[in-house]
């Protein structure tokens, strides 16, 4: 499971509104008939169309600056291995993404209790997820992509030029490099924007910054820690823990939908990675075999070789080490093993 949580983005054409986030969000709705589009639930409600979207988030702003963000955006992006595991059902993921923002809820660090009740929310569920700069195969055949346009370019500088050069060996050679690029899909050199193969279901949340009652501050920003301040001469308590949302979303789906989830899958070796990578290596060649080979198969779907070294091993070399961290890295932040 990767849970990415980013705040309104403040550029230097800012706009207050949510609208043209909304906008990219209906990408898939293009060309669809009202009876095949996507739209939006929260808690209570289903098919709640943009517009009151956009009415809703702008309208719950009270109080915040110009550059205050003024909502934030969760991504719940599920593994293909557990989008498989529930038969990659909209209905599930939808009814998850609910339970979900109950741990969101209760994450917020604060003197009285705060509930889902409290959160202006709206959710919408994708099917696509396109390829980008960070994919392992996006990076792997980046070579080749710089090869075939240095190679077009030349092609076009010779067709303003009539009968300069031979345009069909560049030609062929560009044939030659799309074909040997290492990773394909259906036929064709994988670049970015190429749509993913398999299951690729995910969830997109606008989360005003706002309680439901435009009274209250409610912001799951990482600098937005849980801690304690003096306001109006009294003690308050402010803040988002997101070890406990992330660690709850990790229980939440596993429990419901009775999913085993490896070592490598977890909150727990994320943490691990980034703070004790020698560690997170000692446990993953200390798991039972069984497990041993799932995580394996991961990481090698992901593109990271883990070195085959015996348990009593652990002692692996530091630049050996590192290179697996930012192996399985980068892996994680593209959600390839769902972390």
């Amino acid at each position: 499971m990767y849970i990415a949580i980013t705040r309104q983005q403040l550029g230097d054409n800012f706009r207050g509104s949510v609208q043209d986030f909304v906008n990219y969000l209906e990408k898939e709705n293009e060309g669809k008939s009202m009876d095949g589009q996507e739209l939006y639930f929260n808690q209570e409600e289903n098919n709640i169309d943009a517009e009151r979207v956009i009415a809703e988030i702008d309208a719950n702003t009270a109080k915040l600056g110009k550059r205050d963000p003024k909502f934030y955006s969760l991504v719940i992006s599920p593994s293909q291995r557990e989008l498989k595991h529930i038969g990659d059902n909209p209905e599930k993921l939808k009814h998850y993404a609910r339970k979900l923002m109950k741990a969101y809820a209760a994450s917020f660090y604060r003197d009285r209790e705060v509930t889902v009740k409290d959160i202006l929310y709206f959710a919408k569920l994708e099917r696509e997820r396109t390829f980008s700069e960070r994919d392992r195969e996006v990076r792997e055949n980046q070579p080749f992509a710089t090869q075939i346009l240095e190679l077009k370019h030349q092609i076009r500088d010779m067709e303003r030029v009539e009968g300069q050069g031979n345009i069909k060996r560049l030609q062929d050679k560009v044939q030659v490099l799309e074909r040997d690029a290492p990773h394909q899909q259906n036929g064709k050199r994988i670049v970015p924007g190429m749509a993913k193969e398999g299951h690729q279901s995910h969830i997109h949340i606008i989360v005003s910054r706002k309680d439901v009652t435009n009274a209250h501050s409610l912001s799951p920003g990482s600098k937005f820690k849980t801690s304690e301040t003096i306001l109006n001469g009294k003690r308050e308590k402010q803040g988002f823990d997101r070890d406990q949302f992330f660690r709850a979303a990790e229980k939440t789906f596993d429990k419901h939908f009775g999913y085993r989830r490896n070592f490598v899958e977890t909150y727990h070796a994320r943490n691990l990675l980034d703070k004790d990578p020698k560690r997170f290596f000692a446990l993953l060649l200390g798991l039972p075999t069984s497990e041993k080979q799932v995580a394996r198969q991961l990481l090698f779907k992901a593109g990271v070789r883990v070195p085959t070294i015996p348990g009593n091993k652990v002692q692996l070399a530091y630049k050996a080490l590192m290179q697996l961290k930012r192996g399985i890295g980068k892996a994680m932040e593209s959600g390839t093993i769902g972390i």
